[in-house]
């Protein structure tokens, strides 16, 4: 028998071919199981993808302004990106067993009603990130103009450019994030080898701008600042990104291994937030008046070459627009999740046109963003980590969804509870939000502070370990319930 080369190649482009014309038809819907094919590779160059954001930068940034140096900096940074996206991997395991995204499969555990919270809550965190994203990438290619074409860079002062630039960034999103799961995978794999080189570039010029003198002679900072750091990196990164984890995964096969889940989440995002964010604690510490800018991201552009600049932008365009995509296809199948019957691409426009006029607003209106937007990172990780506590005690026992149930509104559904609520996991859901709140501090600046915890000057509130308390008042509370033996006595499975 003769053996033709050309024939596995062939095969290979034939299929990506078939996979760029694939347009996802299915919704939130659990994945039947001769549909999971997937495996954790795929996964890891997704989280990869969405992680190679130049907005690392001003994480690490915020990380050297907390006192620390630059080696405090970077255990800060992969203890908060490595833990939080395990977390995310753990989530993913829940994707794979129900086949469905995690929201719709939060139903089985809050009730059909009861998960309108979580759910509203996700769908907040989603929109957050979307509207930054595009903000920023919309900066970035404004000032790509001002290089390539010489147009004026203020956004104020060109409103029409700068709504052109904020079109480029939904449309190309939109190209990607509608089409859905199969094409997105194949995208993010092969944007990452590009963009990633991209990002090796401009991070090996920046490195050698760098004062190494002042760099290494920074005094290490104490120990609280550090376990703050920590907070704030996982809050900024993996906490963000937890009630994903399974929107991805769903259509893993079943034969994949939990641990191969959780590693491919955790390394996947780990090693390019480690780097980016480094890179923005190296630059700080090199640099006190980075710390201070109201924009870390523009600022570090101010200091480049016209020839280094110019792929500096490109990077940052891309790497944002790969964290969008994914983040854009999340939040459109949290939008299905409400309820609210639509098409899934349909949804995906729905949740760009909200993102979009955030974006407009950020850009022609209000003067800055990246302070706020720490804070609101750093806001929603508590009911975000509440979810999880509850979630992660549910899985304990359970290993299957009933896939009628999680689709099903009605009384009629096995997940309806009482009143369509599943009272202890709400109950523990929601005195672990309040009790994280008693712990928190939403700060924007010296002069702008939104709200203080009336317990955020203890020791837990000072150290920035607000989510940490909420995830374990939710989880030790539900466990408490009687919610680590949920999934063993599942009403949908005894009702079919």
């Amino acid at each position: 028998m003769s053996h033709d080369p050309q024939a596995a190649p062939t095969a290979a482009a034939a299929t990506q071919e078939r996979i760029l014309s694939t347009y996802e038809q299915r919704g939130i819907e659990p994945v039947p199981t001769d549909e999971q094919k997937g495996n954790p590779l795929d996964l890891f160059w997704v989280w990869f993808a969405a992680n190679l954001s130049i907005l690392g930068i001003p994480l690490g940034v915020t990380l050297v302004a907390l006192g620390m140096n630059v080696w405090q900096a970077l255990l800060a940074a992969a203890l908060g990106a490595f833990g939080s996206f395990a977390i995310v991997g753990v989530i993913s395991i829940a994707g794979r067993r129900g086949g469905a995204p995690s929201l719709t499969l939060s139903r089985a555990i809050f009730g059909v009603r009861g998960n309108i919270g979580p759910t509203i809550v996700s769908l907040a965190s989603r929109l957050g990130w979307e509207t930054v994203n595009t903000t920023t990438g919309a900066f970035a290619l404004l000032s790509l103009s001002t290089l390539v074409l010489g147009t004026n860079p203020n956004a104020k002062e060109t409103p029409v450019l700068a709504l052109v630039c904020i079109a480029i960034f939904v449309a190309c999103t939109v190209a990607v994030s509608g089409m859905g799961h199969a094409f997105l995978v194949l995208v993010q794999k092969w944007a990452t080898w590009i963009f990633g080189a991209l990002n090796i570039f401009v991070a090996a010029y920046l490195v050698t701008t760098v004062n190494w003198d002042v760099v290494l002679a920074a005094p290490a900072g104490p120990a609280s600042a550090v376990i703050i750091g920590v907070g704030t990196i996982a809050a900024g990164t993996g906490i963000g990104w937890a009630n994903a984890g399974a929107d991805m995964a769903r259509y893993q096969s079943p034969r994949v291994k939990a641990g191969a889940l959780i590693a491919s989440a955790s390394a996947g995002a780990g090693i390019p937030l480690v780097i980016i964010i480094g890179l923005g604690a190296v630059l700080g510490a090199g640099d006190s008046g980075l710390a201070s800018a109201g924009d870390p991201v523009a600022a570090v552009r101010s200091v480049l070459p016209t020839w280094v600049a110019i792929p500096y932008l490109i990077t940052a365009f891309g790497g944002l627009l790969l964290s969008n995509h994914l983040s854009v296809y999340s939040a459109g199948l949290t939008t299905l999740t409400l309820g609210i019957r639509i098409k899934r691409v349909n949804a995906v426009i729905l949740d760009v046109v909200v993102t979009t006029i955030g974006a407009i607003y950020f850009m022609l209106i209000a003067e800055s963003f990246y302070g706020p937007f720490i804070t609101f990172i750093s806001l929603l990780a508590v009911p975000i980590t509440a979810w999880v506590g509850v979630f992660v005690v549910d899985m304990i026992s359970r290993r299957t969804y009933h896939p009628d149930s999680l689709m099903d509104l009605r009384r009629t559904s096995g997940y309806w509870y009482t009143g369509g609520i599943e009272w202890r996991s709400t109950f523990a859901w929601a005195v672990a939000i309040v009790i994280g709140y008693l712990f928190s501090e939403a700060k924007v600046s010296d002069h702008e502070v939104w709200f203080t915890g009336a317990l955020a000057e203890t020791w837990i509130g000072s150290n920035g370990l607000a989510w940490v308390a909420t995830f374990v008042i939710a989880a030790g509370l539900y466990a408490a319930l009687g919610g680590a033996r949920a999934g063993r006595r599942d009403p949908s499975a005894v009702s079919s």
